[in-house]
């Protein structure tokens, strides 16, 4: 596993607290709660004032394009920054309680609440079973309040981090979270700054590691203030799908990006973040971006994560650049293509079976350097993961991304080729893996909620994003001939929404016993404890997967009868002895049974010898 890289060379709390205060940009309350210090760089405008509560105060030049003054006003003040005489957005806000068009609210982040756990340590990335979920649609409610309420759930469940879609304000009431444009605002629909360290605070008092998406490759299409101070913020050397790429050769949209990491880790504590499409994150700087964040989170000291979400197979992320884990693409894309035979897309460069889930599982990932052609691409992709261990890779058979891009939303065991049974085997395969798992929102009961793409932006950009969604599908023969559900309409919002009340029924509560079953097992087996791939090895015998994991503490063999047919235990040729005893059975009702002699199709089987 990845060192939690302690407080070496870590500055002092009080000389980091000063230097910060005193150099943050936006509105900061002093430490004595009596005014507030009102602070601006830009290199666009002659004169800056600030709008404090309906009421304007010129701002004194510092030099080098700062502007600050110092007002009697304390926290819950609004305010908005005048520039040359327009009023604007403050893109470093701490909270915008009417959206990223609007005034800001003077906030005292460190002050607004008590924590209960303040000695929470965290947890390493070994402990962690990642529990994805969208604030918005995870509960009626939608609400930091509502999801605090499920964290319980969560704990029985067997859930050891929840991961948080991302949080940053954007433009309208409702969306996915990834066209964020105020990186230092909580989206103010779901609830106040202080609910969300409420939220952090329960989880962590229930023995829950906190997680949160960010992203840092884009800003979104609509709200997004900063060049109205500085255009060097961005730069025509890179692009991305909303236009100019960040500039983080410049020192302010560097420190945009490093001093928000510290925000959420150190004002939130969330115990670690995953960084949003790191392939995207273009630096032609000498210390690349991610380098730096990872220097400047693991300096904070303690037990901080940074997780990459990158297609690339780039080991490197981790051994180089010093980020803990790698979201592995390749692992969902051969277990989906396994089970469905989809090839249109990305899902083109997978062949899918029991041999090819094998190489990816002894491998890491399938891409090691071989040539990527899908789409009209053609290129080497991927470096051999050997100097990686299992933890660092983040492995999932349902996400946001996997579930969300396609036409309707649905999950995988919706697809008209898959069997709940296949489900079921693909779950036990996932949750009995050293790597560290993902599950996403609803997937332990087989939800029939779907989570297609929605958004709330306003007038022609609305328009633009409905016409794009059905224009996407267009060309795919899965869903050419469907209607699209329009992500501007609030009702592919309220469908996304999970449904508590079947969890415990049916097909569902069976899917659910399964999970905590397996979550169990995963807790408490001691072979099972080994998060290393020195003790992974795995294979095929005809359409049936073997994982066996050999271990100080016993032996487990994983079976996943991949087939149509049902299989007969003792006549498949392994290269080595089957244990006899049942662990776990995909389809068992209550207590597995003693022995089993034969795997119908897409049943898995755990086995062990002590």
């Amino acid at each position: 596993m990845i060192p939690s890289h302690p407080e070496s060379a870590a500055p002092s709390a009080a000389a980091t607290a000063a230097h910060d205060l005193s150099s943050r940009l936006g509105a900061h309350l002093l430490p004595d709660g009596s005014a507030t210090r009102f602070r601006v760089w830009t290199t666009q405008a002659q004169t800056v004032e600030v709008r404090v509560d309906g009421q304007t105060y010129p701002m004194t030049a510092q030099g080098e394009g700062f502007f600050e003054t110092v007002l009697p006003v304390g926290a819950g003040a609004h305010y908005l920054f005048v520039l040359d005489g327009e009023a604007r957005p403050d893109p470093y806000a701490r909270f915008l309680p009417g959206g990223v068009h609007g005034e800001a609210e003077v906030l005292a982040p460190d002050q607004c609440y008590e924590w209960q756990h303040p000695d929470w340590q965290g947890l390493a990335l070994a402990e962690c079973v990642f529990y994805e979920l969208h604030v918005g649609t995870f509960t009626p409610e939608g609400t930091y309040r509502a999801a605090q309420e499920k964290l319980p759930y969560l704990k029985e469940l067997g859930i050891t981090a929840v991961q948080l879609m991302p949080l940053a304000a954007y433009d309208g009431e409702r969306g996915w979270g990834y066209d964020g444009v105020a990186m230092y605002a909580p989206h103010a629909p779901y609830g106040r700054p202080e609910e969300l360290m409420a939220f952090i605070d329960a989880a962590h008092g229930l023995g829950l590691a906190v997680f949160l998406d960010v992203v840092y490759n884009h800003f979104g299409p609509a709200g997004n203030y900063l060049a109205a101070y500085s255009p060097s913020y961005f730069t025509e050397r890179f692009h991305t799908a909303w236009g100019q790429g960040l500039d983080y050769a410049e020192v302010h949209m560097r420190r945009y990006v490093t001093d928000n990491a510290r925000m959420w880790l150190s004002t939130y504590r969330f115990d670690g973040l995953r960084l949003d499409a790191t392939a995207a994150m273009q630096d032609d700087s000498p210390l690349h971006i991610l380098d730096e964040l990872a220097q400047e989170v693991h300096r904070l000291g303690g037990t901080h994560i940074l997780l990459a979400e990158d297609h690339r197979n780039e080991p490197s992320l981790v051994t180089e650049s010093g980020l803990d884990g790698i979201w592995v693409d390749d692992f969902h894309h051969e277990v989906r293509v396994t089970l469905t035979h989809e090839q249109e897309g990305y899902y083109g460069g997978f062949q899918g079976g029991a041999s090819e889930l094998a190489q990816v599982i002894n491998r890491g990932w399938k891409y090691e350097g071989q040539l990527w052609q899908v789409t009209g691409e053609e290129h080497h992709r991927g470096k051999p993961a050997d100097g990686l261990e299992a933890p660092s890779f983040v492995y999932c058979i349902q996400n946001h991304d996997q579930v969300g891009n396609r036409a309707l939303g649905d999950r995988l065991q919706q697809h008209d080729r898959v069997s709940l049974q296949q489900f079921r085997g693909a779950s036990m395969l996932l949750l009995t893996l050293p790597m560290t798992p993902l599950l996403f929102q609803g997937q332990e009961w087989a939800a029939e909620t779907p989570f297609p793409f929605f958004s709330d932006h306003s007038g022609e950009l609305g328009e633009l994003v409905t016409e794009g969604r059905k224009k996407e599908f267009a060309y795919f023969s899965d869903f050419m001939h469907m209607e699209v559900p329009d992500p501007q309409d609030r009702r592919t919002f309220e469908s996304a929404k999970l449904n508590w009340s079947e969890r415990e029924h049916g097909e569902h509560g069976r899917t659910l016993a399964l999970y905590r079953a397996l979550l169990q097992l995963r807790r408490e087996d001691p072979a099972l404890q080994h998060r290393s791939r020195r003790y992974l090895s795995a294979g095929s015998a005809g359409e049936v997967l073997w994982v066996r994991q050999d271990t100080p503490d016993g032996e487990r063999v994983l079976l996943w009868n991949l087939g149509q047919e049902p299989v007969a235990l003792g006549a498949l040729q392994l290269p080595h002895s089957l244990p006899t005893r049942v662990l776990l059975h995909s389809e068992q009702d209550g207590a597995p049974p003693p022995h089993l002699f034969s795997l119908p199709p897409g049943e898995a089987a755990l086995l062990g010898n002590a």
